[in-house]
């Protein structure tokens, strides 16, 4: 407010890809201004607030004063959320004839939003005074009042004390919503429903793309070489198909020769980078020396590395230290594990977690089998994932919004053993992996989780390793091969390893989101956004003449063929029966004893013609199957327009009682 921000426009080429950064620090600008972007997590809401303007609007002048025009705007997490306001306001005035409100329905097609977010909690908030504060200036150009901007940030338009949410302003922008897993996109479903008063929470119109990792990143050499050997001869030597799936027809010898390679090579580099960390401890020469000759190459090897914070349960492992030492050191079938992890700085309990794991390796009756890696990076994360036989993951369901660590080992034939969450919670399958936990569909609150569950999830998964893992690993044919493990990898890298890539992720961004939204766009922008304009109208009267809709009486027969015969009678006011669609829903049913579940129903329901001696009334019927009680049924009544999304853009929904 009252001052000019500059900044700065870098580019990093990656690739092909050109990578935009904005930089306040200018000579131009004040000091305290040069350092609004010197910092990723900035302390205090204003000056996150300012950083989000810059993300939102200053992104947007930026794309312009480079002549980008994109077609599709996708924001990752609400960061960058005021790019919905910059991006109408630039069409409004490019358009000429176009108010704010038509500029946002015509750009709103293109824009995309994916939250990353798994808890309410985890979204930026911000007072309302404070927005108004920042807003006020690029609101009266918009010809907006800042109570306009506010309400696109809340939970409901009579919300009139929860603050200013910026995820809900980019939901408010979007056509296109996705979550990060199929269970995150449960999970935000009910975190939004909110926005979708009296609207079922499977309705709630979010997707979800389920995250996935760029394979020739995360590979080993070794990996890449196998994965070379199955793919097409035609694909050509620089070319590697990880769809090819010929891993499984690689022999168990061959694959259990591969997994020892890439052992060994993890064990080397631990193993130089743990006389490392000693040698900068201060260590004696005899104690540096040993560190050169921990582990072994022959030993099943866990790889334990994460962010250090609660809800992922980094230090669940180390939950009974004891039981773990006895699992470790067991003569027969020893286990060696490799730990890393780092923690938010302001995240204390995370960093006791860290400090707990660095302790345990400290012990000196498993100095040779554990080591804790500090200073965890990507270099050390493409090391561990390509080296080790098994990834664990504990994180508290459904706090993972996906999680991608144990994606990485996929490729480099790593088994994962993971709570059912994130990602995991649709990749899990007896035959690729470990469940820890229960099986079910339910979403858990995190509310009732705490030490019990830590101490009951941490038992089992004391006895996964004990009586499942372990022996599996042990369990040698004559040439000394585990061929009940291999099955296991060869499942896992076939099956997993391009449904969690990065390929097919981006594939069905392009045609789930990406192609929808710019056709969307180009629908609605042509002919100076006629189409926008005419949704405006649309919208308007709706909003004006919906409370007149009601329905009237409803008759229900069934004939002798097991048809259920619905007939209601629905009265439109003043609106206009082609703004409209009737239709009977029904609720999914529990599953059954087979696991069965039915699916919501949502059926159509056809207008039989004017209710005679009514104004705008109407009769409607559907037919249905008589496998359900006619009484699951409920006729109801939502807005329609051919090329308007509902419920996103208009929530408005009438239940008959």
């Amino acid at each position: 407010p009252g001052r000019h921000l500059y900044l700065r426009v870098w580019r990093a080429q990656v690739g092909r890809v050109s990578l935009f950064l904005l930089d306040s620090n200018d000579p131009q600008n004040s000091p305290w201004d040069r350092a609004i972007t010197a910092s990723l997590y900035a302390p205090g809401q204003e000056l996150r607030l300012i950083q989000e303007i810059i993300l939102g609007v200053g992104g947007w002048l930026a794309l312009k004063k480079m002549g980008i025009k994109p077609i599709v705007c996708h924001m990752n997490e609400g960061h960058a959320a005021f790019v919905v306001l910059a991006r109408a306001y630039s069409f409004m005035h490019e358009e000429g004839g176009c108010s704010f409100l038509e500029a946002l329905w015509a750009t709103r097609a293109g824009n995309v939003f994916t939250t990353h977010t798994p808890v309410e909690a985890g979204f930026d908030r911000f007072d309302r005074d404070l927005l108004k504060k920042y807003a006020k200036h690029y609101t009266e150009a918009q010809g907006l009042s800042p109570n306009d901007l506010v309400v696109m940030g809340l939970k409901t338009e009579k919300d009139d004390i929860s603050p200013f949410n910026i995820a809900l302003l980019a939901l408010s922008g979007s056509c296109f919503v996705n979550g990060v897993s199929r269970l995150h996109a449960q999970v935000s479903k009910r975190i939004f429903q909110s926005r979708y008063p009296r609207w079922p929470e499977n309705e709630v119109p979010i997707d979800y793309v389920t995250n996935g990792v760029h394979i020739p990143t995360w590979d080993s050499p070794a990996a890449q070489r196998l994965w070379s050997l199955s793919s097409p001869t035609e694909c050509g030597p620089d070319c590697i198909d990880y769809e090819a799936g010929k891993i499984a027809r690689q022999s168990d010898q061959d694959i259990w020769n591969f997994r020892a390679l890439a052992r060994k090579d993890l064990i080397d580099y631990a193993r130089r980078r743990h006389a490392r960390q000693m040698q900068e401890h201060g260590a004696s020469s005899e104690e540096i020396e040993a560190a050169r000759h921990v582990l072994d190459p022959n030993t099943l090897t866990i790889g334990f590395a994460r962010r250090a914070t609660a809800y992922k349960r980094t230090n669940l492992l180390l939950r009974d230290e004891e039981k773990l030492v006895s699992i470790l050191t067991n003569h027969d079938k020893p286990v060696q594990l490799l730990m890393a992890a780092k923690a938010h700085p302001a995240d204390i309990a995370g960093k006791e977690m860290v400090k707990q794991m660095a302790n345990f390796a400290d012990r000196l009756d498993i100095m040779d089998r554990v080591i804790f890696l500090e200073d965890y990076d990507i270099d050390l994360a493409q090391h561990l994932q390509a080296g080790v036989d098994l990834w664990i993951n504990t994180p508290l369901r459904p706090n993972e919004a996906c999680g991608t660590s144990g994606m990485k080992v996929l490729a480099n034939g790593g088994l994962n053993l993971s709570t059912l969450d994130g990602w995991w919670d649709e990749a899990y399958d007896p035959r690729v992996g470990w469940l820890l936990g229960d099986e079910g569909d339910e979403i858990e609150s995190p509310a009732g989780f705490g030490p019990e569950r830590d101490d009951s999830d941490a038992r089992n998964l004391y006895r996964l390793l004990e009586e499942e893992v372990i022996p599996l690993f042990y369990q040698r044919d004559d040439q000394g091969v585990p061929s009940s493990w291999v099955a296991k990898i060869k499942a896992s890298m076939t099956e997993l390893t391009p449904r969690y890539s990065a390929n097919r992720m981006m594939k069905e961004y392009v045609e789930k989101v990406y192609q929808p939204a710019a056709d969307a766009y180009r629908k609605r922008t042509k002919e100076g956004a006629k189409l926008a304009k005419e949704l405006v109208g649309w919208q308007k009267r709706i909003n004006q003449c919906w409370r007149g809709v009601h329905f009237g009486h409803l008759k229900v027969t069934r004939d002798e063929e097991d048809w259920w015969h619905f007939q209601v009678e629905v009265y439109l006011g003043d609106v206009y029966p082609d703004d409209i669609q009737v239709e009977l829903y029904a609720d999914s049913l529990p599953q059954s004893s087979r696991g069965e579940e039915t699916r919501p129903a949502r059926i159509l329901m056809d207008q039989k013609g004017l209710l005679a001696g009514s104004v705008n009334g109407f009769v409607y019927y559907a037919d249905v199957p008589a496998n359900r009680h006619a009484e699951d049924y409920t006729p109801r009544i939502v807005p329609y327009h051919p090329d308007a999304f509902v419920p996103q853009e208009d929530s408005h929904i009438l239940w008959m009682r």
